[in-house]
């Protein structure tokens, strides 16, 4: 039975046409996940689902007495209420009032609220977004629209509300960004492309593959119009002439296939490995300290960053991740500790908040501000080619700020960073507020980067999709290290659980709260999961071992490698082809060895600082 149906919208904002005479429905039990490129209009759509804004031109048809609940990206609270007389004040005919105020608590703990008593207005846009769910969240809805429900939530978090809509009997229409929640929780995918909406009968995974057929046949359907062009335009170069009846339908075919708009395709966000060259020395953080009152962050963390590190950040929300990133990019200073920067290093900081935009620039005047052309493998590339490649046609590029969308603005703060050349790029919640479009291309630009990525992000698929080595915060000040991405974090938390016996087994990781004694390689003393402080006693990991025991052999295969390459190009010199070929290899193993010499460094001071223990 279909709860909302919208038929033949029509929508324009602005000069922007967001729908052109499209259909949408929702039908009992059904959860739908709403994805497109940022600012194309999936959140207006909401609103005219839930009765918030009306379309230029449609019907929109409501079961009657369907009880529908908004969450939206930025909600509005009652100044003066404490959360709980919020949460209450809203849901008042829509939950069961008797238990309303246990139910509040129990749902405000689990997404990490557990002052009740706290004033809405002192409270950050993150807890001001997760009350709002949590009160949506709470009513006897038959609907619930979601925009963006996993901002600003971390994993244990995302996990409770992936297992809570699962479960949920209503239906549900959200947009989200998160590739493995929508995966997990819907079964349809609706897709907003250029003023249409495609409807797909899958999950994320099961979209993927539908809409690849659906534009492999548009495709087909055009190279096959093309071709029946042709011959019609022969037909008509040979002298035809409309005299009679039969000889004006041709024609009149003919023009309607000339006249047919054929299917419009998306360029891609091009994002080209834009970065200037980093020297020997990049980022070395020694014994760095940092709490706020009686609340300590981090306590004597180290970390050498090398070349082409792929480091996530996780941990539960305040744990002190956005800190460490101020610390490194130097915003803030640590308690204790110290921080060498190299001469070469060229940061660039994509923070949660984006910096202050001038909303009453031009969008090609705010990126022009950063740099008028950049230097690409391809050559040179101006602020408004660039604009392009992100999805800023020209007619987008004389609008002032203000006027584009929150994602809109968080591309465009993106593009202004990359715009700068850094060799050492942070990024703080990159995923909030970025269409999955943009995160793709970005993904795929971040393999090529030719520097440092340091992230904080509560994405499972993009922290699986980018890096290398997960930095743990789990409590009290305890930062620890685990090789490879959140997916295999988590099986290093399962091991290590199996080990601590029955009460850490019953746990989940919560974005590295949680996780039992594994420890970081920093002089000092580190927490584990149960809170005693032990004394830390540095050693290599069994990787670092492996790594440390063939890293002199590694170096003398290339350095005999480096001068073989030579003696070949002494002996090449004519054969310009070949010498090519020696020359673009002898740069790689060069590369190469500069790298294991780092490495070998880091290596090498460790095992110091490991035999002076014993």
């Amino acid at each position: 039975m279909s709860l909302v149906t919208v038929e033949h919208l029509t929508k324009s904002y602005t000069e922007r046409l967001l729908f052109d005479d499209t259909d949408f429905s929702i039908g009992d039990g059904e959860k739908v996940g709403l994805i497109g490129i940022n600012g194309t209009g999936k959140s207006t759509l909401l609103k005219i689902v839930a009765g918030l804004e009306e379309p230029d031109q449609g019907e929109v048809v409501r079961r009657r007495n369907l009880d529908i609940r908004f969450l939206s990206q930025n909600p509005q609270f009652t100044e003066g209420d404490t959360i709980l007389q919020s949460i209450v004040r809203d849901n008042e005919g829509h939950s069961h009032v008797w238990d309303l105020e246990s139910q509040a608590k129990t749902f405000l703990t689990k997404l990490g609220i557990t002052d009740f008593e706290a004033k809405v207005e002192t409270l950050s846009g993150g807890q001001k977004k997760r009350i709002a769910l949590a009160s949506v969240l709470l009513s006897a809805a038959d609907l619930l629209i979601l925009d963006e429900p996993t901002n600003h939530l971390d994993s244990e978090m995302a996990d409770w509300l992936e297992d809570y809509l699962k479960k949920f009997k209503g239906a549900l229409l959200m947009i989200t960004h998160d590739r493995y929640f929508l995966d997990s929780v819907t079964d349809r995918i609706v897709e907003l492309d250029k003023g249409k909406l495609y409807s797909y009968q899958a999950n994320y995974e099961g979209f993927l593959k539908l809409k690849s057929e659906r534009l492999d046949m548009a495709m087909a359907s055009e190279r096959k119009r093309q071709s029946i062009l042709r011959v019609e335009l022969e037909w008509m170069q040979r002298g035809a002439r409309a005299r009679s009846t039969k000889q004006k339908g041709h024609i009149q075919r003919y023009e309607a296939l000339r006249d047919q708009k054929g299917p419009e395709f998306d360029k891609d966000v091009e994002l080209e490995s834009v970065s200037s060259r980093l020297g020997r020395t990049t980022v070395e953080l020694e014994d760095i300290c940092k709490a706020y009152g009686d609340k300590t962050l981090m306590r004597n963390f180290t970390y050498i960053f090398l070349k082409n590190d792929r480091i996530g950040i996780i941990g539960p929300n305040g744990s002190g991740k956005s800190t460490l990133m101020k610390i490194i990019a130097g915003w803030i200073q640590p308690d204790s500790g110290t921080i060498t920067v190299g001469q070469t290093v060229k940061m660039g900081y994509f923070s949660q908040e984006n910096e202050a935009m001038d909303e009453s620039l031009k969008v090609i005047d705010y990126i022009k501000n950063a740099a008028e052309y950049v230097q690409t493998r391809d050559g040179r590339v101006s602020a408004s080619q660039m604009l392009e490649r992100f999805l800023f046609p020209s007619s987008a590029q004389y609008m002032t700020v203000g006027k584009l969308s929150g994602g809109e603005k968080r591309r465009l703060y993106l593009l202004r960073i990359l715009m700068e050349a850094p060799n050492v790029l942070l990024l703080d919640e990159p995923t909030n507020d970025l269409d999955i479009q943009t995160l793709t291309i970005l993904e795929d630009y971040l393999d090529s980067f030719q520097g440092i990525v340091i992230t904080v992000s509560h994405d499972r698929y993009f922290l699986d999709r980018v890096v290398r080595r997960i930095f743990a915060f789990e409590g009290e000040g305890s930062v620890a290290q685990y090789e490879g991405g959140f997916t295999d974090y988590q099986a290093a938390y399962e091991r290590k659980s199996l080990e601590n016996g029955d009460d850490e087994r019953e746990r989940k990781p919560q974005d590295g709260s949680g996780v039992s004694e594994e420890k970081q390689k920093v002089s000092g003393s580190s927490v584990s999961a149960k809170g005693k402080t032990k004394e830390t006693r540095l050693k290599f990991s069994f990787k670092e071992q492996k790594e440390w025991d063939s890293i002199e052999d590694d170096i003398a295969a290339l350095e005999e490698r480096i001068s073989d390459l030579e003696s070949r190009i002494e002996k090449e010199a004519r054969n310009y082809e070949k010498l090519n070929e020696l020359m673009a290899e002898k740069a790689e193993k060069e590369e190469l060895l500069e790298e294991k010499m780092e490495r070998w460094m880091y290596l090498n001071d460790l095992a110091e600082r490991i035999a002076e223990q014993e």
